[in-house]
């Protein structure tokens, strides 16, 4: 059995719907849906059970699962609102909830990969490279994923089984609708330009000219394929980020939906005052640490990804079961 906590949310789903599409259905899902809205992502999922996620905490710490097979834990839940203040909360449910599931998984010698994040890295003022040099959190999400990352590397000299944190950067694709106003850019521009024909960009700030930040963003089914490849071919334990390695500025991510779509134009709003020293205005992962991990899979191009992306809202937005 495969258990992937987030199962029914955004970088979950994915990953299930490719366990399955290798021939794996023996996927406990556990994940929250109370928003009413990620239910929709499970649809067109194959799986063993769902738990909802206190229940199946209560059952780590009972041991519940003890003598079953487990063949790995995929940890992708988590509350990932940025704008969230709630740090106790926040710590609860990133932190606190990430610490139950590690600590099952070294006892049992599960293999055990998680969702960490590219906000560990602050503003990105020294640098995008895995270590306390180049790390800071701008918002209470960040400092619960940071502090979970510090947790593990405590615990990794002692780990005799596989532990993997990956660094996710700016992660788009199938199956975010749920996420609301933490979507990726190329959501919101898809959404933007079938309204209205407009993509909207925030205007200069932080050095940077209209539209011209900079992110690193990865296809979620590169994602996917990182994290299973961790997994079957036993890379090394650790903390890794988790992106391209190339970053594009927000013009060049609307340009690549306009050009999808065949429609659009591109025009600037004033950057929030909400966001000001918050806002991370460029990213971009140093994959050095992941090359030499031995991942050799390669990335999608940016623009066809968002292509097949913007195909696939344009055909419902969800998976389809069985398919």
């Amino acid at each position: 059995m495969i258990i992937v906590t987030g199962g029914a949310g955004f970088i979950g789903s994915n990953l299930v719907k490719e366990l399955n599409r290798q021939g794996r259905d023996d996927i406990l899902i556990v994940d929250d849906l109370k928003d009413g809205q990620n239910y929709k992502n499970l649809r067109g999922l194959k799986f063993l059970d769902y738990r909802y996620k206190d229940d199946f905490l209560e059952s780590v710490e009972n041991d519940d699962f003890d003598g079953t097979d487990v063949d790995a834990i995929f940890h992708e839940g988590a509350c990932s609102d940025t704008m969230e203040y709630d740090v106790n909360y926040m710590m609860s449910v990133n932190y606190e909830y990430s610490k139950a599931m590690l600590h099952y998984c070294l006892e049992h010698r599960i293999p055990f990969l998680y969702a960490s994040s590219a906000s560990t890295y602050g503003a990105g003022a020294n640098g995008f490279t895995e270590g306390d040099d180049c790390e800071d959190a701008l918002n209470p999400y960040a400092y619960s994923k940071l502090a979970f990352d510090r947790y593990v590397r405590q615990i990794l000299p002692e780990a005799h089984s596989r532990v993997v944190g990956l660094r996710y950067f700016n992660v788009y694709g199938p199956q975010e609708q749920h996420k609301g106003k933490m979507a990726s850019i190329f959501y919101q521009l898809y959404n933007q330009i079938k309204e209205d024909g407009t993509a909207r960009l925030f205007e200069g700030y932080d050095g940077y000219g209209p539209g011209e930040q900079r992110r690193d963003f990865i296809y979620v089914k590169d994602v996917v394929k990182v994290n299973l490849w961790f997994w079957r071919e036993k890379g090394p334990n650790g903390i890794f980020n988790c992106g391209t390695g190339t970053a594009h500025t927000y013009n060049e991510a609307a340009q690549a939906v306009i050009d999808a779509l065949g429609m659009g134009a591109i025009e600037y709003r004033a950057f929030p005052e909400v966001l000001k020293g918050k806002y991370q205005s460029f990213t971009e992962a140093d994959t050095a640490r992941l090359l030499a991990a031995g991942y050799d899979g390669g990335f999608y191009d940016m623009r066809d990804a968002v292509k097949e992306y913007c195909d696939f809202l344009d055909a419902g937005g969800y998976f389809s079961y069985g398919r």
